[in-house]
């Protein structure tokens, strides 16, 4: 098989001065990718500012023969995003990937969680994703092809303790990624979402002495081919972590019709609402909900 490159191409992505942010720029500038390398340096905790960790990385992208173009703005103000997406116009004259990796963690209990915890990192992985996606969607449908790849979690899909904030923000990001799944779906835009896992600063503070392998370039060939033009899916999340690579989805049960319902009918039919051995499963594109809608509709009418 032929290595699948990146030339002519132009990414950006966010977060890219450390970790999973890095192993994709790295991994892509090595195909070919011209690449602007967005990360305004924050503390794990999202404080501060610094101009090193892009700058590093477009040093070590220079270094070995590739292009790229450090940015330090924060994909947590609208402008910001706007702004970073406008480095790779002004500088390459377009866009072809968006990949949105930046991301702060704030851990507490939720009893404990203040609303400004809470906002601050929704700003940075949501509606950071919202900016960056709502400023480079416009230029990738202009152009009949684009690529996003947003970050969502297993935190997301599952919830874990004490990050209330985070995996609000990523689950929230779900529903992103397939409504730009859906809307780009006509201009040759693709979306889909990487749920990774990988031992960076943000395991801090985490007992990782008896994890396997979890190093970030374990999971930055998921992402690359998530952002390559030979990338087959759309509206689709891809899990990569300590080496293994699968697809997540949202399935229901076969559920159970009735004309009329009561509480009691639904404590008495709860066993069988809750059987998983029919699950059924619909596609984000063209319309999964337009299919989910229509099951449903079709067991009212089969009585």
């Amino acid at each position: 098989m032929p290595e699948l490159r990146f030339d002519d191409r132009v990414a950006v992505i966010t977060g890219a001065g450390r970790g999973l942010g890095r192993a994709y720029a790295l991994l892509l500038a090595a195909r070919g990718a011209k690449v602007v390398v967005n990360d305004p340096g924050v503390s794990l905790a999202g404080d501060g500012t610094d101009v090193g960790p892009a700058e590093e990385v477009v040093r070590e992208i220079k270094s070995a023969g590739g292009e790229g173009i450090a940015n330090t703005d924060s994909v947590a103000t609208p402008e910001g995003g706007a702004a970073i997406i406008d480095t790779a116009i002004q500088t390459y004259g377009r866009i072809d990937i968006l990949i949105h990796n930046a991301g702060i963690v704030r851990r507490s209990p939720l009893k404990d969680m203040s609303a400004q915890d809470f906002m601050d990192v929704l700003d940075v992985h949501l509606h950071g994703g919202f900016h960056v996606v709502r400023a480079a969607l416009p230029h990738m449908c202009d152009a009949g092809y684009g690529r996003i790849v947003l970050t969502s979690s297993c935190s997301g899909l599952y919830g874990n303790a004490l990050v209330g904030n985070y995996a609000t923000a990523k689950t929230g990001l779900i529903g992103l990624s397939n409504v730009t799944a859906i809307e780009g779906a006509e201009y040759g835009v693709k979306c889909n979402l990487i749920l990774p896992g990988a031992v960076t600063r943000m395991a801090e503070g985490l007992d990782t002495s008896a994890y396997p392998p979890m190093d970030p370039e374990l999971v930055a060939p998921a992402v690359g081919w998530l952002a390559h033009e030979s990338c087959s899916v759309t509206g689709e999340w891809l899990v990569a972590i300590a080496g293994r690579i699968a697809m997540a989805y949202a399935a229901e049960t076969r559920g159970v019709y009735r004309g009329e319902w009561s509480i009691e009918d639904v404590d008495r039919e709860m066993d069988a609402i809750h059987d998983r051995s029919q699950a059924v499963a619909f596609d984000v594109v063209p319309s999964g909900q337009a299919e989910h809608i229509g099951y449903s509709f079709g067991m009212a009418k089969e009585g």
